[in-house]
């Protein structure tokens, strides 16, 4: 309650000063509902309107039990959101003739262990583990071994290369090694060069940084009740992001304008084609899906629009962005509930549609 009656106090002490919109204030309240309703204790979003205004709208606590508030320079855990970031700059590298897309990662000269068929794991390209159609793995299937297994250099394949959509946060992993290895940069300075500085992203990082301290999120459990503050000291381009709402608002833009990529690159991105037309069951949502370079598709009655969600399992966060207006919606969450309050947010920002893409992730085990 003391969280709640702080927020409220911010927000009439804003809107009497007029840092605050009448319309903003009512998206606010009603997100304040929201979190309310979810358990969520803190929450940051970005929404970008047709016409290229951005609001950014945060409330909540950076800890349950602890006085200091989310704000819009508050940090959080991106979990999944890492890969379109990591794509992103693997594109970039792409159009300057660093990496072939199409060529088998093995050829870069970098040593894994394959435990199973070596031969078939060689086919597995940039263009596969973008479009999760390597055929790896992903860490669930396995529990909490990852960084071990990757220690380890070991790959393991659950599908031959290229013949199914299964979602690997192991390829990107793979990936990640094959590109540091192949410009000899870490994935913390590949991102700042070809992401973070070019598109003005000041407060994003897939590394620790000390500038962080004092507003860096914990995540919270599904009851409310915190669990870690994370600080990622190994970056990884399929997890390790920590940024906000506003910076990652920019790279959507950036993404689905295709700045800073050439445009036959951009239509890659757009385009779903192989195994990735459709992300498949549960349910029927998944026919409406498909997988261009780094992000998902979604066909609606709105047109096109790009997306994908962050999980790390005390941190849920979404992000959907229409190409053809711009129009778009960026939240972050600090708590294990924060997709299942996906649909209304969306709905308050962007009226109802069909939001495939949610009913797909709310469907899965």
């Amino acid at each position: 309650m003391r969280a709640v009656l702080l927020v409220w106090l911010l927000l009439l002490g804003a809107a009497a000063q007029g840092q605050v919109s009448p319309v903003a204030a009512v998206q606010l309240r009603a997100l304040l509902a929201l979190t309310e309703q979810y358990r969520i204790p803190g929450l940051q979003l970005a929404y970008t309107a047709p016409n290229g205004r951005t609001t950014t709208l945060s409330q909540g606590v950076q800890c349950q039990g602890e006085p200091a508030v989310v704000d819009d320079h508050t940090v959080f855990q991106a979990a999944s959101l890492s890969k379109p970031v990591f794509a992103y700059a693997v594109l970039r590298l792409a159009d300057r003739g660093l990496l072939d897309l199409d060529a088998p990662l093995a050829r870069y000269g970098l040593p894994h262990k394959h435990p199973q068929n070596q031969l078939v794991a060689a086919r597995i390209t940039a263009r596969m583990v973008l479009r999760h159609t390597s055929g790896l793995s992903h860490w669930a299937e396995y529990g909490d071994t990852k960084i071990t297994r990757w220690n380890q250099g070991v790959l393991q394949l659950r599908y031959r290369p290229d013949s199914v959509w299964h979602y690997s946060g192991e390829g990107y992993a793979y990936l990640q090694r094959v590109v540091e290895h192949l410009t000899g940069k870490g994935l913390q300075q590949l991102a700042q060069e070809e992401v973070f500085t070019p598109l003005g992203m000041a407060d994003s990082s897939f590394g620790w940084d000390a500038r962080f301290a004092g507003r860096l999120c914990a995540g919270h459990d599904s009851t409310g009740a915190p669990t870690l503050r994370r600080r990622f000291h190994e970056p990884s381009a399929a997890f390790s992001l920590v940024t906000t709402a506003a910076d990652y608002s920019r790279f959507v833009r950036a993404l689905a304008r295709g700045t800073g990529l050439t445009p036959a690159t951009h239509q890659l991105l757009l385009t779903a084609s192989g195994p990735a037309t459709h992300c498949g069951p549960p349910g029927t949502a998944g026919a409406h899906l498909g997988w261009g370079l780094g992000v998902g598709l979604q066909q609606s009655s709105r047109g096109l629009a790009l997306w994908h969600w962050g999980d790390n399992v005390d941190f849920k966060n979404f992000f959907l962005v229409f190409p053809d207006t711009g129009e778009s919606v960026v939240f972050l969450t600090n708590g294990e509930n924060g997709l299942r309050a996906a649909p209304p947010i969306l709905s308050l920002f962007l009226g109802p549609d069909e939001y495939w893409a949610l009913q797909w992730l709310l469907a899965r085990p």
